[in-house]
């Protein structure tokens, strides 16, 4: 089996696409927000309440999870599809651009930044990370919930392409 044959056969699998962000207290005077949009999200357990999101190795969100514990996930709307679309791109401008029109409120708990009009935000702490390929799979406790708005269906990704249910 190909890399490309892995990579069309997983691409057959609808994903939920979600916003995880956090805050970099260490990055200049007031800190830096980050983001990146994720589809290898997904709940792991009731009790406790535990997620885990897959980050690839050396990336920038991989980098800061491993030294910043607190963090944030924003469950995107289909009619967000172009936050998905700006956090995904590669060789981006940075991260405060990308945030700067953006409609958030900072979590409580987490001091990321959450999407407003996502259907559920969720405020999370690393409990453990786990080398995977070229992955880390990063298991969190969910330590707060919100939900921004009751309206609307889920954003996906199917066969390379954000998509909506129908």
């Amino acid at each position: 089996m190909s890399n490309d044959e892995f990579r069309a056969a997983m691409a057959r699998l609808a994903a939920g696409v979600v916003l995880v962000t956090a805050h970099d207290p260490d990055e200049g005077p007031r800190g830096e927000d980050v983001g990146m949009t994720a589809t290898g999200f997904l709940s792991v357990s009731l009790d406790p309440p535990l997620v885990l999101v897959s980050l690839r190795d050396g990336s920038r969100m991989d980098d800061l999870l491993a030294e910043q514990p607190l963090w944030g996930v924003s469950i995107l709307a289909e009619g967000q599809r172009q936050i998905a679309g700006r956090f995904a791109m590669k060789g981006r401008v940075s991260d405060r651009l990308l945030f700067a029109d953006l409609p958030t409120r900072r979590g409580a708990t987490s001091g990321a930044l959450l999407v407003d009009g996502a259907l559920a935000t969720l405020e999370c702490r690393t409990e453990q990370r786990v080398p995977a390929g070229d992955h880390t799979l990063v298991v969190a406790r969910v330590l707060e919930v919100g939900f921004p708005t009751t309206e609307g269906s889920p954003l996906t990704y199917f066969r390379g392409t954000y998509r909506h249910l129908s």
